[in-house]
């Protein structure tokens, strides 16, 4: 009973069809040996979405997702595969084509901002065209907006080379 009721209500957040189709192929196959794997990773992947929107802890999930550990270690394996910065680019080139361009952004913006940083223990430096003792963000999005990459750094360094670095190898 509780399966239909699931498979009827559905999240803002849940995967659409499309992207799932995306997404799959990437996910990790099961194993040849050891246990069956049990849970729909589709529905993992719902839960991880949802707790990225909601912002609520991971013992608060409701209840019709899988159970809280099931969803947290599969989000620890997704992190250790980097899969969400592949879910993210493939979700970027699927938005750009959408709209009709190239699905690889072939000029975008990078802007700065200096945030204070009072913090002894942190990361920071002294911004000298600011006068601010804190950390930069450095933020690279293509033409249209869309975010490409977040550099954090401390307010003396040159973090927007790293940034186009990092693009550049991609």
């Amino acid at each position: 009973m509780a399966e239909i009721e699931r498979k009827t209500k559905g999240y803002p957040t849940d995967l659409t069809d499309e992207e799932w189709s995306r997404i799959e192929p990437l996910l990790p196959r099961p194993g040849k040996t050891g246990r069956r794997r049990r849970g729909d990773l589709r529905e993992v992947l719902n839960a991880i979405r949802y707790m990225t929107r909601s912002g609520g802890g991971w013992r608060m999930l409701p209840k019709d997702f899988p159970p809280w550990q099931t969803v947290y270690w599969w989000f620890r394996r997704f992190v250790r595969l980097m899969l969400f910065r592949t879910i993210d680019d493939i979700a970027l080139m699927m938005d750009r084509e959408r709209q009709g361009r190239e699905a690889s952004p072939t000029a975008g913006v990078i802007d700065s901002q200096t945030v204070k940083a009072p913090t002894p223990g942190a990361k920071r430096g002294f911004d000298a065209a600011k006068k601010t003792v804190g950390r930069k963000r450095h933020i690279a999005v293509d033409t249209d907006g869309r975010l490409l990459m977040v550099n954090l750094t401390p307010a003396d360094s040159a973090g927007a080379q790293a940034i186009l670095d990092a693009i550049r190898k991609r």
